[in-house]
This record gives C-alpha cells, sequence and structure tokens, in this order.
C-alpha cells in the first residue's frame, strides 16, 4: 500500500511505541530502581526498556534497550501489549516483553540500578503503580499461549487504571 493510503491523519489517535522487558530467573525478576535523578520514575522500581527508534522492530529495541540499562542479552518473548492513554490523541504502546538472561554482566546505567527481586516481595516495593499487575500477568504468561492485552489511563480522581481484556 502507497504512504498516501496508510491513513495517517493528525487528529487520529496516535502512539509511541515502547517496550517494557522482565528477565526472569527462577522466582526472580530483573527489575531497574530508577536513579534518584530521573525526570519520571525516581527511586521506584520499575521494568527495564525504553523508546523504539526510528529503523529498529519492536524486539530489536528492546534488546537495545536491555543491553543499555543492565549489560545483558536474553532471548526475549512478546508477553503481552499495554495501551497507555496520555493524552486525547496520543497515547504510549507497550510492548511486553519477558526472557532469561543468555549473557553478559550486570551493570548500573544512567537509567538506574537493576536488581534481582523475588516475585514475592514485589507487592512490598516502592514501584511504579501498575508493576503488580503487570508483573503477575507476566508471571501467570505460559509459552505458547497468546499476548496478553490492556488499557491503561487515569479515571477522573487521578488515579491509575489497568484493564485487562
Amino acid at each position: 500500500m502507497p504512504q498516501l493510503e496508510q491513513g495517517l491523519q493528525e487528529q487520529r489517535y496516535q502512539v509511541i511505541p515502547r517496550t517494557l522487558i522482565f528477565l526472569r530467573r527462577g522466582e526472580e525478576y530483573l527489575l531497574l530502581r530508577g536513579a534518584p535523578d530521573k525526570k519520571r520514575f525516581a527511586g521506584l522500581y520499575n521494568g527495564l526498556g525504553g523508546h523504539v527508534e526510528r529503523g529498529e522492530s519492536i524486539r530489536a529495541a528492546a534488546r537495545r534497550e536491555l543491553e543499555e540499562e543492565t549489560g545483558l542479552q536474553a532471548a526475549l518473548q512478546l508477553v503481552g501489549t499495554v495501551l497507555v492513554d496520555v493524552e486525547p490523541q496520543r497515547g504510549v504502546l507497550l510492548f511486553v516483553f519477558s526472557g532469561q538472561p543468555t549473557g553478559g554482566t550486570l551493570r548500573p546505567s544512567a537509567e538506574g540500578q537493576a536488581e534481582w527481586i523475588a516475585y514475592s516481595a514485589v507487592r512490598n516495593l516502592p514501584a511504579v503503580p501498575d508493576l503488580p499487575p503487570l508483573l503477575e500477568r507476566v508471571h501467570t504468561h505460559r509459552a505458547g499461549k497468546p499476548p496478553f492485552s490492556a488499557r491503561s489511563f487515569y479515571d477522573a480522581a487521578g488515579r491509575l487504571q489497568l484493564i485487562f481484556d
């Protein structure tokens, strides 16, 4: 299909693609504690990941982000997607990956320090609000099953809502 026929129109809802990665080691997950000087989520635990650059596939972006933030490599599997409503005309589309480390040496980055955390301890961490329910979906996902799908938004009271299909 020619570019002009793709239906791109500024008034349509647009999304920014990002990756979110949860490496697993037994009953532990590698989580990133945000650096104290980060603009968003300073000091809070979250998965790894970031923006998709022009010319990258989604999986290549996830591998690059993992390497940049931790020094590790992994075989990554797509386990879910989350559409995050940010503004009336724009949102973020998270591609959620899971996997086990296959190489590299764990190291800190400017984004923060990655730490192996027991799954049972996640609900007690200072974490981004959607980390526990997202990690629960990742934890219960089984190979060969379809990826989960969710939508995230803030309600009128400013509370984060995460709705799984």
